[in-house]
């Protein structure tokens, strides 16, 4: 490790004083994350204007989204442990370029299947830097306040990106469609510039060998799950399409399995699954990402298609909840230094499902935004502050050479979990809206979709508060134990 690395572990950076250098560090990884969540909502707002000009069908647009998760969800796990295995900032810097490089294309091309190429290819390029951005920081600042504070701003970073990017692309859909992709390209090149100088070398983890046939099978099963979930809606769930696909994932799944448990050196190890922490949190975070991206997805079409709003309306009009998610990085590390993650998720997830929950039950063909839709935004938004504990929970305890890999097991849940909550959300409110045109109709059909979210976030928040009573038993037991044992040592020494 480099002597900058050694630096970020030193009593200083526990006192949360950083270099210069250590600032830019991270500053660089919060920039790319930035990216990958600016880059999945900018281009939704621009869809309709590049199916109008490059002639695209609803189904085809749809891949302008699906494409970046197939690739994205699809490889976070290989990506995750490929950093440990390969090096973190070979992998990083390598796939920071792919995905300048693809950004770029997309902007020049004309053609749908090249410009949802482009869109694949910035996914696989993000699986990578997601999870070796974060493992770099988790092998780079000590356990404790320094890392708290520096997964705080960096989960910050990303959850902004996305909201920012329903702004950005209002915007820049008024220029034109294809700023929205050549807008990332000069930030990916200086954040690259940047990481050249400031990630540090690492010794890639000589295990003796890499898990090649445990890469190939988990990366097939999960990008074969991805695609047949955001095909699912389309082509029926019932489908002999869909129902194959998801036998072949299964297969691919057991066999994966099989492998990992035979294998010298495998991808992954089992064992960390069974980290109930890493589990929970996985938990959390499909709930978390699933609920806000089904219910963002219904309110943008209702608000857009059903009563007319414009985008950049829209995008002015969710603004509270990026603003809520910036500000949180001021004070979202102490709050887990006081209370700990466990109790943070738990009351921000039954807030967020509070939301959900009053905006289900109030929408309407008059929505008022002071009376009904800035209280959900705000409580919303509480919601998202949870969000950087969720990842300290994820990667406390952890040995650092398998941050990368608990790294992609968290973002993989976020990414599946996600979609496959965004494709049964769509499928809903696909068979009850129908063809319906008037804005009372077309409430009506979407509102079961509302319910799904809803019950999504409720569920979430129901296991965080579960694994919280399960942390104080414990912790009561523990300290139960503690003072027997104080107890008979008093005894023995009176006898």
């Amino acid at each position: 490790m480099s002597s900058t690395a050694a630096s970020l572990h030193s009593p200083a950076t526990n006192a949360i004083r950083w270099s210069r250098r250590t600032w830019g560090l991270l500053i660089t990884l919060c920039v790319v994350l930035f990216l990958d969540g600016l880059d999945v909502s900018m281009i939704g707002v621009a869809l309709p204007s590049i199916g109008a000009e490059l002639d695209l069908t609803t189904s085809s647009l749809q891949w302008l989204i699906s494409g970046y998760v197939l690739g994205y969800g699809g490889l976070l796990l290989v990506g995750g442990r490929t950093a440990d295995l390969l090096g973190r900032r070979r992998v990083f810097l390598i796939a920071l370029a792919v995905f300048a490089a693809a950004s770029l294309l997309g902007g020049l091309v004309s053609s749908g299947p090249l410009l949802i190429a482009t869109r694949f290819i910035k996914g696989l390029a993000a699986a990578f830097t997601a999870p070796t951005g974060l493992s770099i920081i988790t092998t780079n600042f000590a356990e404790g306040p320094a890392r708290n504070k520096a997964l705080s701003i960096y989960t910050v970073f990303g959850a902004g990106g996305y909201s920012s990017g329903l702004l950005f692309g209002g915007l820049m859909t008024g220029v034109g469609w294809r700023w929205t992709f050549l807008l990332p390209v000069p930030i990916a090149l200086l954040a690259l510039a940047a990481a050249w100088v400031l990630v540090p070398r690492d010794e890639p983890v000589d295990e003796g060998g890499h898990d090649l046939l445990g890469a190939l099978s988990s990366g097939a099963a999960m990008l074969l799950l991805v695609y047949t979930v955001v095909s699912a809606p389309e082509v029926g769930w019932a489908s002999a399409r869909t129902v194959v696909s998801f036998v072949g994932v299964a297969v691919l799944l057991a066999a994966f399995l099989t492998i990992e448990r035979r294998i010298a050196h495998p991808l992954v190890r089992l064992g960390i699954l069974r980290k109930a922490t890493l589990v929970r949190a996985s938990l959390a975070i499909v709930a978390v990402g699933g609920s806000y991206f089904s219910w963002q997805f219904i309110v943008t079409l209702f608000l857009q298609d059903g009563l007319g709003w414009t985008p950049l309306e829209l995008a002015l009009a969710l603004l509270p909840i990026g603003l809520m998610v910036a500000l949180s990085a001021v004070f979202s590390d102490k709050l887990v230094d006081r209370f700990g993650t466990g109790p943070i998720i738990a009351v921000t997830l039954a807030v967020m499902a509070v939301g959900y929950l009053l905006f289900t039950i109030g929408l309407d063909t008059t929505p008022s935004y002071l009376g009904m839709l800035l209280p959900t935004l705000i409580l919303i938004g509480i919601g998202w502050v949870g969000f950087p504990a969720i990842n300290i929970q994820a990667t406390s305890g952890i040995d650092d050479d398998e941050q990368g890999l608990a790294a992609g097991v968290l973002q993989t849940s976020m990414q599946v979990g996600a979609a496959i909550v965004l494709a049964v959300t769509t499928a809903i409110i696909a068979s009850n809206a129908g063809s319906a045109t008037s804005p009372a109709a077309v409430l009506d059909g979407f509102r079961p979709g509302l319910v799904f979210a809803t019950a999504v976030s409720v569920a979430g928040a129901l296991v965080a508060i579960g694994g919280l009573v399960l942390e104080r038993r414990a912790a009561g037991r523990g300290r139960d134990d503690e003072g027997a044992a104080e107890v008979e040592t008093e005894l023995a020494g009176a006898a």
